[in-house]
Formats: C-alpha cells, sequence, structure tokens
C-alpha cells in the first residue's frame, strides 16, 4: 500500500546500519554501458558479493525472469547459500539498489518494519531510461507486504547515512543540487527528511570525492560507525585532487556535535590510490563497506597495505564483527562499490 502520511508522525525512524537485519536487497546486473569493455566479470563479482552476504543473513535479488537462471547458477558457482537467496521477478535498468531500491524505516514501539518510496531520476538524469529502477521501491513493497510512505522528491539511499538516533549525514553537493529537486529548498529539503525518516538533525556536508558520477554521495566520504562516532575518508596526499574536498569534510565532523552536546569521535579512514578507465578517475573508496549481522563487508582494489590498513580500521571501528574483504576492483569501474550496490532490510 502507498500513503503520503508522515512516517516520523506515526512513530517510525530510520535504524542505524548496524542494527540487527532480516535481509539485504540487491539488483541483479545486465546494464553493458555500465562496466564498458569489462562486463564480463561483472555477474560472476556480483555472484562472490552474494556469496559473502548469504553467509551471514538473507538475500533478496530483483532480477527479470530472463536473467534468474545464470544468475542462480554463477551464485551457486561462488559458494553462495542458495537457501539464503530469493530471487524476484522485478526487472530494473540498473544494479544500484542503494539508490533505486526502497530506504527503510522502522516503528520506535511496535517494531514494524514500513518502506519509503523516493523518487530516483537516475542522479540527475544521467542515465536514461530510469523508469524501471524508479518503480523497484513499489515492487519490494509488494513482496513483502510491507506498508510503502511516498513522496515526491528525489533522493538516494547513498546519499545519506544516518546513526538511528535522529542524525543524519548528507552532502550540500547532491541534495542541494538543482538536477534533483530544483523547486526545494534547502529548509524543504529537511523538513522531508525529518518527517519521512524520523530524523531530528541534518550534518550537512560539503563536496564529496573526484569521479563520483553522484554528485558527491555521502556514502563514499564519511560514515557512522556507533551513534557518536563517524569513519570519515583522508587523502593525505595533498597533491591528490581529493584531498582538499576531504579536508573540508573533516573540518566540518569537527564542528558537528551529538545529540547530547558533545564531540563525534572521529576515525580517519585511508584513501586507495588513484587509479582510472580511459582517462576517468573511478571514485575508489574504503568508506563504502556495507555492515550485516555480524560482519562488516569492506571494498577492497588490489591494492595489498592499503587494503590491509583500511580493514584494521574498520575492525577497531566495529568490534565483535568480522571483517570480509570483497574485491571490487571490477566492479569500481561501474563507479560505485559494495554500498551503492546493496539495501539492508531491517529485523
Amino acid at each position: 500500500m502507498g500513503g503520503k502520511a508522515n512516517p516520523a508522525a506515526l512513530g517510525f525512524r530510520l535504524p542505524a546500519e548496524w542494527e540487527p537485519q532480516a535481509a539485504v536487497w540487491l539488483s541483479w546486473p545486465h546494464r553493458r554501458s555500465t562496466w564498458p569493455d569489462r562486463f564480463a566479470a561483472i555477474p560472476p563479482a556480483f555472484a562472490r558479493l552474494v556469496t559473502a552476504i548469504s553467509r551471514f543473513e538473507d538475500v533478496h535479488i530483483n532480477a527479470a525472469l530472463r536473467l534468474q537462471p545464470r544468475a542462480r547458477r554463477l551464485c551457486a558457482e561462488a559458494g553462495a547459500d542458495l537457501a539464503r537467496v530469493t530471487f524476484h521477478d522485478h526487472p530494473t535498468n540498473d544494479a544500484w539498489c542503494r539508490d533505486h531500491g526502497p530506504i527503510f524505516v522502522k516503528h520506535r514501539h511496535t517494531g514494524e518494519v514500513a518502506l519509503t518510496d523516493w523518487r530516483f531520476n537516475a542522479w540527475g538524469g544521467k542515465y536514461r531510461p530510469y523508469d524501471r529502477d524508479d518503480a523497484i521501491p513499489g515492487c519490494v513493497a509488494r513482496a513483502l507486504g510491507a506498508r510503502r510512505f511516498s513522496r515526491d522528491m528525489v533522493l538516494e539511499g547513498g546519499s545519506i547515512d544516518g546513526n538511528g538516533r535522529g542524525l543524519l549525514l548528507t552532502s550540500e553537493q547532491c541534495l542541494l543540487n538543482p538536477n534533483r529537486n530544483p523547486g526545494l529548498s534547502r529548509a524543504d529539503i529537511e523538513r522531508a527528511l525529518r518527517e519521512m525518516l524520523g530524523v531530528r538533525r541534518v550534518l550537512w556536508l560539503g563536496e564529496g570525492i573526484v569521479g563520483d558520477d553522484t554528485d558527491g554521495h555521502v556514502d563514499d566520504v564519511a560514515r557512522f560507525f556507533r551513534a557518536d562516532a563517524i569513519a570519515a575518508a583522508e587523502e593525505t596526499n595533498p597533491r591528490d585532487a581529493n584531498h582538499r574536498p576531504l579536508r573540508e569534510v573533516w573540518e566540518r565532523l569537527q564542528s558537528f556535535r551529538t545529540t547530547a552536546g558533545k564531540r563525534f569521535e572521529l576515525v580517519p579512514l585511508p584513501m586507495p590510490r588513484a587509479f582510472g578507465f580511459k582517462g576517468q578517475r573511478v571514485p575508489a573508496t574504503y568508506a563504502n563497506f556495507l555492515v550485516i549481522n555480524g560482519a562488516v563487508l569492506v571494498p577492497t582494489f588490489r591494492q595489498p597495505k592499503r587494503d590491509a590498513e583500511a580493514c584494521a580500521v574498520l575492525a577497531a571501528c566495529f568490534p565483535g564483527r568480522e571483517v570480509v574483504p570483497v574485491d571490487c576492483r571490477d566492479l569500481i569501474w561501474g563507479l560505485g562499490a559494495i554500498h551503492c550496490l546493496t539495501q539492508q532490510q531491517p529485523v
């Protein structure tokens, strides 16, 4: 069912990613132009991601019926627990479920899980068509029999990060971009986030990283790992194009306060060495990790020293969770990694 009610007024909130999950949703990759000249490596890499998640919890995959036999076979060959993998006949345009999928909310008292359905316009109309992607939240709501709250505002899941306690990180480069919601002011956007996601305060960062075609998604630069702690990407090379924007992110984070009025604990997360494709730098970052039940999936880029450093940092951030490196050297050519491809469904 769809609805224009105010989820926050009804008692719903955005859970933190580290809260218990029922499943992770993905959309099976099939758009060859997303990974030009490299698509052959993508479905097997995706199957390995499914395998990593299925060790810990259920996986739901949006995939047109014609794609499912090969997808299921690749997942089996990769070692996925197929008893935990469910395919849904939900045709898509592309694979970035974090952005076109629903953003789940949970009732503070009853525990009911509902979903919010925002407009999706392929990051400001950059990649057409996107009509099937925009329809995915409705498909997921029907598959789950869950309540759905719709809002006529463009919002992608990768553009926000919540701490589960009423605070939300986002970026001006993305949410205030005229290619998203040109008729809405900053105050309008904050009101929508409060009403739909139950957040009390929005913490605005500035710009994202170089090569990010999403216009500065926050899940490439800074992520909560506790309600009062944030891991932020740091580029220590002053000659690197990411040095300035990430330094400015750090400065803003230092100025933010928790709901108790204290400074956040800030942990620097190293950046991988820059690399690209046909002259275009890819937005490789270790901040694009995914927290699931009992584990943290960390994107790696075949840079052994830096990959190990990032895994060690995140292991310290999430004690008690297994750190699982996931090779994203091929996936990142599509300009996204683990977090961009996934959307968690809370218990």
